[in-house]
C-alpha cells in the first residue's frame, strides 16, 4: 500500500494502523521473509519460554537443540544441552559456542564439495594424460577399503529416535576440544 500510493487515499487513521502494523510484521518477520525451505535444527535458550517455537518445530519434525535448566522439560527436546538459562554469561558461551560450530561446519562442508571437486577434475585429466594399460599388464590391486559397520539406531534404541543433524555433531567435537562446557 505504501508503493502504490494506497495510503494517500486512505484516511489518516486507517493509513497509520497499517503503517504500524507493517512496521511490527518488519520487525518480528524480516529474519525468515526470505527463507527458501525449513532450517535443519533450530537453537533454544529457554525451551519452556520459546515453548510455541518448540513446539512448531516438533510439528514441521525440526529437531530441538536446547540448553535446559531445571524449570523446563526435557522431553519436548530433542538434543538437550544442561545449563542455567538464566544467566547471561551462560547465555552467551552457549550461543557463542553453537555459532562458532555452524560456522566451522559449513566451512568443513564447502572444503570437502572442493576436494571431492578438485579431485574429479585431476582424475579427469590424468585419465586423459596417461594412455591406457596395455591388456598384458596386470592392473595393480588397491587395496579394498574397510568395510565401515552401519548400526540402526532404531532398531537398537527403539523406535522415534532420529539421527543426529551436523549441528549437534559440530557441538560434541567442539565441546571435546574445549574439555567440556
Amino acid at each position: 500500500m505504501a508503493t502504490d500510493g494506497r495510503y494517500d487515499c486512505s484516511p489518516k487513521r486507517k493509513s497509520s494502523s497499517s503503517s504500524a502494523k507493517r512496521k511490527h510484521l518488519q520487525a518480528n518477520l524480516a529474519g525468515i521473509k526470505n527463507m527458501r525451505r525449513l532450517p535443519d535444527a533450530i537453537f533454544v535458550v529457554d525451551s519452556s519460554n520459546e515453548a510455541i517455537a518448540v513446539k512448531e518445530a516438533r510439528k514441521l519434525g525440526i529437531p530441538v537443540v536446547a540448553v535446559v535448566d531445571t524449570n523446563c522439560d526435557p522431553t519436548v527436546v530433542d538434543y538437550v544441552i544442561p545449563g542455567n538459562d538464566d544467566a547471561l554469561r551462560a547465555i552467551r558461551l552457549f550461543t557463542s559456542k553453537i555459532a562458532d560450530s555452524i560456522v566451522e561446519g559449513a566451512a568443513a562442508a564447502t572444503d570437502k564439495q572442493f576436494v571431492a571437486e578438485v579431485a574429479g577434475v585431476t582424475s579427469d585429466i590424468q585419465a586423459v594424460a596417461e594412455p591406457e594399460p596395455a591388456a598384458e599388464a596386470a592392473p595393480e590391486a588397491e587395496p579394498e577399503p574397510e568395510p565401515t559397520e552401519v548400526v540402526d539406531l532404531e532398531a537398537a534404541l527403539g523406535g522415534g529416535i532420529r539421527k543426529a543433524p551436523a549441528i549437534v555433531a559440530a557441538l560434541e567435537e567442539a565441546e571435546a576440544a574445549e574439555g567440556g562446557f
